[in-house]
């Protein structure tokens, strides 16, 4: 199959996303395509202009070239508009509403391929509503209280037979935040989760975590040795443990194919916990998740496969 016209994958990211780099240059590698990249940020600053007439749309963007030819997007890590603060608070909200209406508006109405589509994105961000699909897929999950209640959390916690794990429930960009085991001193603070809804879980025994980049049906499954590190709470804490190329079992991959397609998402990272008793525990999805070091670590063309859906509107890779 033919590469599209070069210039016509927007990447729409940080503008020092190391991601948006690295795809950047797969695409450049393996299709001699150079992306169109913008960091919403740098609107208002610069100018933009949706036009309808008779003759059609048109859309521009004064720092950017190309984007009424933009044919697929990877939505990886927008930002609202930075607009400027006045003394008015009310004014302050309009504008930034005005803003964020007119880019969002302005990339939204592009007729692309887009990864991921941005109201399902939004919509799957949401671990309430991933943990329920999850569920509804056929996925294990642990059992699970969320709530902003205190003698909720308290009697959940007492009511489990093991170790409770707690997490944030929101997917801002805010400084990490690692999932870590319920103590003695985190009870005495249950009272600050009043302004602050958390994750309770029942903590899985594991004998190992499983990392996996879906990229539109195409499964990239990392087994990471997170019990032999500081990660075995979570398993994002520790790159120096062992990270090997794995498969999922047939009826674990018939349910994430049943999940993300109930999500509506193209692509995503997802968390798993394999427990002693050798049960796949989902524990989280995230549209926008880091994968690159995946890659460092294994081998695995994930970029390449993402690259080649954006351009071929297919991920599959050939290996050997």
């Amino acid at each position: 199959m033919a590469a599209r016209a070069t210039g016509s994958v927007l990447v729409v990211t940080e503008a020092d996303d190391l991601h948006g780099d690295a795809l950047a240059a797969t695409l450049r590698k393996y299709h001699g395509h150079t992306p169109i990249r913008l960091d919403m940020r740098d609107f208002p600053r610069e100018n933009g202009t949706f036009r309808l007439g008779a003759d059609g749309t048109y859309r521009s963007l004064s720092h950017l070239f190309g984007v009424d030819d933009v044919t697929s997007v990877w939505w990886r890590r927008p930002h609202p508009c930075p607009v400027p603060g006045s003394t008015s608070t009310e004014d302050d909200a309009y504008r930034q509403a005005e803003c964020d209406g007119f880019l969002q508006g302005l990339l939204w109405s592009v007729p692309a391929l887009w990864v991921n589509d941005p109201g399902a994105d939004r919509t799957a961000s949401r671990k309430i509503v991933q943990l329920e699909t999850a569920y509804r897929a056929g996925f294990a999950i642990p059992d699970t209280l969320v709530t902003n209640d205190p003698d909720e959390a308290r009697g959940f916690i007492e009511s489990r037979p093991g170790p409770v794990v707690y997490k944030r429930v929101g997917t801002g960009r805010a400084a990490f935040t690692e999932t870590r085991l319920v103590t003695a001193a985190d009870r005495l603070r249950l009272p600050t989760i009043r302004n602050s809804p958390t994750i309770f879980q029942d903590y899985i025994q594991a004998e190992c975590d499983l990392r996996i980049v879906w990229v539109d049906g195409i499964e990239w499954v990392v087994r990471i040795d997170s019990q032999a590190g500081v990660g075995r709470v979570d398993s994002r804490l520790d790159t120096s443990v062992a990270f090997t190329a794995d498969r999922l079992p047939a009826s674990v991959s018939k349910s994430l194919t049943t999940l993300m397609g109930a999500l509506g998402l193209a692509f995503g990272v997802l968390d798993l916990r394999v427990g002693l008793d050798g049960e796949f525990y989902f524990l989280e999805v995230n549209p926008q998740g880091q994968f690159a070091y995946l890659e460092i670590k294994t081998g695995l063309p994930i970029f390449e496969s993402l690259a080649n859906l954006l351009v071929l509107g297919d991920g599959t890779v050939t290996l050997g």
